[in-house]
């Protein structure tokens, strides 16, 4: 049994009038749970109603107790919890209560922590416990009970069996050097680390998908001055969050603005209008704005519709590959024949841009933020590109640092390749199999250091 503290928390308290739990959770809880219910018997996996007493015998409240005895249990320990009334101050006397009986609060996701160090989830599941109880959607909801019932665990330790059979074929070819086979270049080695790459790639991109799906899509507004960017942020959040005026160049530094539209949320960035000067200041607010757009998800290139000058230009601003709308602001300025022949120049300017206008998705869209025109229809393209068209659907959800370890393992894979296919050096393919086998093996725990998990579970609520 865990030598640990018992901790206790409320885990849940809905109102005056509604249900409070706390949660018991280390090898005293038995013990204490008794003492506070008098001695009154309290025998495991049954729904209990009894009395919570304090140190005079008086009663505190009545409420339901159940007990689940380790291991199987949440956590893997000894596990009490009381159901209550919801009144704050019969929870803080309950708590006070078991804090004098011995148990200690328990920190900020705690009792996800022990169960992770107790074998009963692993790190990736324990942090879709949050993610659960943080979604902002159904969508994001379900993929975060994908990933807690294991779906993203089982890929990364499908992908780390791969690399440990690839490492074992490139040791013994090392460990055998006077074998008259070559074992680095009989195209097994090869053969395996292709494999293995390409179902990295595919884990890779299906991370990202639930990154985007967990955290929203970061779309980057950018134009020249005056194109209506914040004009445009602030009717889709419902709110003056931007300063507007007719003065070019009032927007000097990034605004972040995460909005929910129906059943998706979504960050918009307001960004400077991008445009040569010699303002220090502005200038720096290009430069913000340029590095926004290098780390967003898609963009949105808003140009003034009855001056639609430099499109190759803005074109060429988005860092190659990332997904783009176009879109025409101030419709209501134009008659539809004008309209209609800037929409169709957008085609010819597009060749401008080189084959990226060829590989990369562009929406074009016509809208006047002023007049509301075209609006709606721009509002159901950014949920869709957050994921209200069901493109998430069967999505896992996935973190940022989940995200990262696998660029970090996909970065080694690539090296061990190099090392294989130009350098013909066994040791150095090992080791660079052996550093991307570390970077997955952090995403659930199998190798984690101690001030990273310290990081995660600190960015819990209180008794999860």
């Amino acid at each position: 049994m865990s030598s640990r503290d018992t901790i206790a928390a409320v885990a849940s308290a809905h109102g005056q009038a509604g249900i409070g739990v706390i949660r018991l959770s280390g090898p005293q809880s038995l013990a204490i749970a008794g003492q506070l219910c008098a001695g009154a018997a309290l025998p495991p996996r049954q729904v209990l109603y009894r009395s919570f007493r304090d140190q005079a015998g008086q009663v505190i409240d009545r409420g339901l107790v159940l007990v689940f005895p380790a291991p199987a249990s949440y956590t893997g320990e000894d596990v009490v919890e009381l159901h209550g009334h919801g009144n704050p101050i019969l929870l803080d006397l309950l708590l006070a209560r078991l804090y004098q009986l011995g148990a200690r609060p328990a920190r900020p996701g705690e009792f996800s922590e022990r169960a992770f160090l107790e074998g009963k989830l692993d790190l990736a599941q324990a942090e879709a416990v949050a993610d659960l109880i943080a979604a902002g959607s159904e969508a994001a909801a379900r993929a975060a009970q994908r990933s807690l019932d294991g779906e993203f665990s089982r890929r990364v330790q499908a992908l780390l069996d791969g690399l440990v059979q690839a490492r074992i074929h490139v040791e013994a070819a090392i460990d055998f050097p006077e074998e008259d086979i070559d074992f680095l270049s009989d195209g097994a080695i090869s053969a395996r680390l292709e494999q293995v790459a390409s179902e990295h790639a595919d884990l890779l991109a299906a991370a990202e998908r639930g990154q985007r799906l967990r955290d929203g899509a970061v779309i980057a507004i950018i134009g020249r001055p005056n194109a209506g960017k914040s004009s445009l942020l602030n009717a889709l959040a419902g709110a003056d969050r931007a300063i507007v005026t007719e003065v070019a160049g009032t927007t000097r530094d990034v605004l972040r603005e995460e909005i929910r539209l129906g059943p998706v949320s979504l960050t918009l960035i307001d960004t400077a209008g991008l445009r040569d000067s010699q303002d220090r200041i502005e200038q720096e607010g290009v430069r913000r704005a340029r590095a926004e757009l290098a780390r967003a998800d898609h963009a949105l290139l808003l140009v003034d519709a009855s001056q639609p000058t430099d499109l190759a230009a803005l074109r060429g601003e988005c860092p190659p590959g990332l997904a783009r709308t176009l879109v025409f602001n101030k419709i209501d300025l134009l008659d539809e024949v004008a309209i209609a022949g800037c929409l169709a120049a957008t085609a010819d300017t597009a060749s401008d841009a080189g084959g990226d206008a060829s590989t990369v998705a562009e929406t074009v869209l016509a809208i006047s933020v002023h007049s509301g025109q075209g609006l709606p229809k721009l509002i159901d393209h950014l949920q869709a590109l957050a994921g209200a068209d069901g493109r998430f659907e069967g999505t896992f959800s996935a973190r940022r640092r989940h995200v990262d370890a696998l660029r970090r393992a996909g970065e080694h894979l690539h090296q061990a390749r190099l090392r294989l296919h130009v350098d013909r050096a066994g040791e150095l393919v090992a080791e660079e199999l052996h550093q991307a086998q570390q970077a997955l093996a952090q995403i659930t725990g199998a190798y984690t250091p101690d001030d990273l998990l310290g990081a995660i579970f600190s960015s819990f609520c209180i008794g999860k």
